[in-house]
């Protein structure tokens, strides 16, 4: 099982939950920088979550149509709807930031002066 589905398993709801803006500024010191390390990292867990869809659907690709091919589609479906019930990885990203499991860090350099 994978680092994100075992995350998903344990201690992340499928639902949103209201945040307190002023936590989410408390960890860089502004709103914006901590927004937009949430999204990097959503994004990264959206691409690892991809790359591992692709990969289990690829499992059944097949270049020849048979009846074999139904039961395998069910299958699909079925691997499919589990991603499809996965939380939205913004949510993840969310959380992860809140309990300081995302490291990131600052470029000192100040490009506007």
């Amino acid at each position: 099982m994978s680092k994100i589905r075992r995350q998903l398993s344990t201690n992340t709801s499928s639902s949103a939950e209201p945040k307190k803006l002023s936590d989410i500024k408390e960890k860089t010191g502004n709103l914006y920088e901590s927004i937009a390390v949430i999204a990097k990292r959503a994004n990264q867990i959206n691409i690892t979550i991809k790359e591992e869809l692709h990969n289990k659907l690829e499992e059944f690709a097949s270049h020849t149509d048979s009846l074999e091919e139904i039961h395998e589609n069910k299958e699909q479906i079925e691997i499919s709807r589990a991603y499809e019930r996965m939380p939205n990885p913004a949510l993840l990203a969310t959380t992860e930031f809140l309990e300081d499991k995302v490291h990131f860090r600052r470029n000192d350099e100040n490009l506007f002066s």
